[in-house]
């Protein structure tokens, strides 16, 4: 395995349309939007896709959702505690997390706070930080979002009176009418040293990135309705990297041309150039 040298900052450009990116279960689940209006979609909502791509390419996963899961764990403490040899090294925090990182990749990628209590002698409670950091995405411009009510056409419970449709049968569906994100990250060379993230495994994040939205569809989420446009990866000549994160990624500008964007059509795409350091970039799948 190649030794990952070399700081990389990345960004995802993608498309929603008439779909709900990612809903907030504190306001019955209407897409997020910040105080402007612009829409978000939380950074654990787009590590919990990158995990399920790299668990479609057949790496293993700690952190795997209950209708993902492929080793029969109903938690992340059984899914610990079932590796034999992490769960003698309880005592020894190092080599604990070095196997973990090892077995795992989602830990030696995103990092795991492996938290739990299990009596006086087997308790666990060890920090990972990982090299790879996700911001949330945030839309270039604000977002429009329809509401419309929606009914079942049984009763989820037989009532009193059977032939009486049920409150349960009436509900609210939410979607983006439009709207175009640009997820940022970056992948931190020494963190990548403490956990053994390596060259593989970047390009592994990459082609997960870039087929961000495969196997990903549901009834807020119909196939197609959400798309990656372009991902813009920038690798640097140095484990520190030429320029900071920041100012890589400001380089991406995303410019309405439209009043009302409907499409992608309808922004202008650039990337400004910075000396010594010039972006791959790869249309999504």
């Amino acid at each position: 395995m190649s030794k990952f040298n070399n700081k990389i900052d990345f960004a995802v450009v993608i498309s929603v349309k008439n779909a709900n990116p990612n809903g907030d279960p504190l306001n019955g689940n209407r897409p997020r939007e910040n105080y402007e209006g612009h829409g978000e979609i939380s950074d654990v909502c787009i590590k919990r896709k990158i995990r399920n791509r790299l668990q479609d390419m057949g790496q293993a996963i700690f952190v795997q959702s209950d209708e993902r899961r492929s080793d029969g764990f109903r938690s992340l403490k059984d899914r610990a505690d079932g590796c034999a040899e992490l769960k003698k090294l309880s005592k020894d925090k190092e080599k604990y997390a070095a196997l973990a990182c090892e077995k795992w990749i989602d830990v030696r990628s995103f990092g795991q706070v492996f938290a739990f209590k299990a009596g006086d002698d087997n308790s666990v409670s060890i920090g990972i930080r990982g090299p790879v950091s996700i911001h949330s995405a945030v839309s270039v411009s604000p977002i429009e979002i329809s509401s419309m009510q929606i009914t079942k056409s049984v009763n989820g419970e037989t009532g009193k009176d059977p032939d009486k449709k049920s409150a349960d049968t009436m509900g609210m569906k939410h979607r983006v009418e439009f709207g175009v994100y640009v997820i940022y990250g970056s992948i931190n060379t020494q963190l990548a040293e403490k956990t053994g993230f390596n060259e593989e495994d970047s390009e592994f994040i990459k082609k997960a990135l870039i087929t961000l939205f495969e196997n990903d569809c549901s009834s807020a989420r119909p196939d197609g309705s959400m798309e990656v446009y372009k991902v813009y990866w920038w690798k640097h000549n140095s484990q520190i990297g030429q320029y900071s994160s920041a100012k890589v990624h400001r380089s991406l500008k995303l410019v309405p041309t439209a009043e009302i964007p409907k499409s992608i059509n309808d922004y202008s795409v650039s990337n400004e150039a910075l000396d010594g350091l010039v972006p791959e970039i790869y249309d999504g799948i």
